[in-house]
């Protein structure tokens, strides 16, 4: 357990343990949902998934939802790789910037399942079908993750492989 605990980053207690952690709490005690665990070990697998849903959440609707009212922009991911590379404090800051944005999801998927258990126990279908509403939510959920995610390591190494070729190692200041 402890290698385990070792390999765990800020970026995950953070992005999802501490997420994950703050809906059960409040989940538990707003909804007739019982998500708080006593088994330590359990509830510390189950609360960083459900971080990673909710962070999922941020980084497939938050994000591109402020994107497109233009409450946030982006640098090209290409500037991003080579700055980054020039300054180690631009990690520091996305981890950062990633934590609001799941902070901003939880903030909208909390009030979202508050209502879901209010209408659930006044509409038994929708209590009834559930297990399979919140299956193809995940299964849409991770497909669209997967695909993002492929698009940025596709974007990594296209970039790793321009560097290579131009002999550039992102640090040229010209």
């Amino acid at each position: 357990m402890d290698g385990l605990l070792d390999k765990i980053s800020s970026y995950n207690i953070f992005n999802y343990l501490l997420p994950g952690s703050i809906f059960a709490v409040v989940a538990d005690a707003l909804t007739s949902f019982r998500v708080l665990q006593e088994d330590i070990v359990v509830g510390l697998f189950l609360y960083y998934f459900i971080g990673l849903v909710v962070s999922r959440i941020g980084s497939l609707v938050i994000e591109p939802s402020l994107k497109a009212v233009r409450f946030i922009t982006f640098v090209d991911y290409g500037k991003f790789i080579e700055a980054s590379r020039g300054d180690p404090a631009i990690e520091v800051l996305s981890e950062t910037n990633n934590m609001y944005r799941t902070l901003c999801a939880l903030f909208v998927v909390l009030p979202s399942v508050v209502l879901f258990d209010r209408f659930a126990s006044a509409l038994p279908w929708l209590m009834d079908g559930s297990p399979f509403i919140v299956g193809a939510i995940l299964l849409v959920l991770f497909s669209y993750a997967y695909r993002k995610q492929t698009a940025y390591i596709t974007k990594r190494v296209n970039k790793a492989v321009e560097d290579a070729k131009t002999g550039s190692t992102g640090n040229d200041a010209g």
